[in-house]
């Protein structure tokens, strides 16, 4: 009996496979977010940390009103990563699966200062083990991985100047520049003015996390402003203050969001998230985004499913995805002959694949 060719693929089908397929990079991701939950029951057990199943199968459990990730973040510096393999083996595995959704190039934070306060691994103790993850997967996936070393905010201006002394003494070509993390609310942004201006003054590149959890676009203001950073992680609150959107849209300033968000996910009615959600409102103003997971495995997202969100949830088109491409490839922290290069490469394979889509 002669078998039937095939059935078309969906439109739905069709998209996936277009954004799996597509040549992408992530610069918007946390190190400690990335866990497979396998390895952190295997690091708990070999811990014997106080986690009981209950409380680990919370940690992966993202429900309509999901809560933050930061007791996760913590818990692993204080109880799990003991070791400097366990950093190893964390960068390897993201930058592994990051590869399987056409992910080319990374860049990743992690924060240094609470491994260092709560963990106890100084930075110079884990900073050869991530090293080696990226030489490893470099070489067995193809993709090149890049550190972001993380202001703590929440452990005070002191100890950012510090940790930027670490970066600076252990200066390597896989840390291009730092970034802040953890709740803005506890850190505002003019807090690591002077961290900032060091960075900037040793060739360090720079971006922010501002704007994340609903707060006022006056930090946002301040990271580009004040901290005069390269890029913004997140920014979603810049979309209230017109001269401020003016502002970036003349710099070309770019933001990495997280279609996951979980603030806006616990704050916004469900029937009305995608519709009211300032990721739409940021292309509606024509400000440059660029769609990141964030924390992956934590908010059971991947990079695919990141710039798939960006059509079906926010009105993006095919078009403007091809757009997200080139701002990310602009805000990457790469040379230039790189970016040529990529840019040349990844948009002629991104036409190819649009070329085989149905009309969505």
């Amino acid at each position: 009996m002669r078998r039937m060719p095939d059935a078309s693929p969906s439109p739905a089908d069709a998209l996936d496979r277009f954004v799996r397929e597509m040549p992408k990079m992530e610069l918007h991701c946390h190190l400690l977010g990335t866990v497979r939950r396998r390895t952190f029951e295997e690091l708990a057990r070999r811990a014997q940390a106080p986690l009981s199943a209950a409380e680990i199968d919370a940690f992966y459990t993202r429900g309509e009103k999901p809560v933050g990730v930061l007791r996760v973040l913590r818990a692993l510096d204080r109880w799990l990563l003991t070791r400097p393999d366990d950093f190893h083996r964390l960068s390897y595995e993201y930058l592994q699966d990051a590869a399987g959704h056409g992910v080319r190039y990374a860049e990743f934070f992690w924060n240094p200062t609470g491994t260092a306060q709560v963990g106890g691994l100084a930075y110079a103790t884990v900073l050869p083990a991530i090293r080696r993850a990226i030489a490893d997967a470099q070489t067995d996936f193809g993709v090149i991985g890049r550190l972001v070393p993380a202001i703590d905010r929440e452990a005070g201006a002191d100890a950012a100047m510090e940790m930027l002394q670490w970066v600076l003494e252990h200066r390597a070509d896989e840390v291009p520049g730092i970034g802040i993390d953890y709740q803005e609310a506890v850190g505002p942004p003019q807090q690591f003015v002077q961290a900032y201006a060091a960075a900037r003054r040793a060739g360090l590149k720079t971006t922010a996390h501002a704007g994340e959890f609903g707060l006022p676009a006056a930090n946002v203001r301040c990271a580009i402003d004040e901290l005069r950073v390269d890029r913004i992680d997140h920014g979603y609150t810049i979309v209230d203050d017109p001269a401020l959107t003016r502002q970036a849209l003349a710099s070309g300033m770019v933001f990495t969001v997280v279609p996951t968000n979980s603030y806006y996910l616990r704050t916004l009615p469900p029937e009305r998230w995608a519709a009211e959600h300032p990721i739409r409102r940021m292309r509606e103003l024509g400000l440059r985004v660029h769609p990141n997971t964030d924390d992956p495995t934590l908010h059971h997202v991947t990079p695919s499913r990141a710039w798939s969100m960006m059509v079906r949830d926010f009105g993006y088109s095919i078009a403007d995805l091809r757009q997200c491409l080139h701002n990310g490839l602009d805000s990457a922290w790469i040379d230039a002959a790189t970016r040529a290069a990529w840019r040349a490469d990844w948009s002629a394979r991104f036409d190819a694949l649009r070329a085989e889509l149905p009309d969505l």
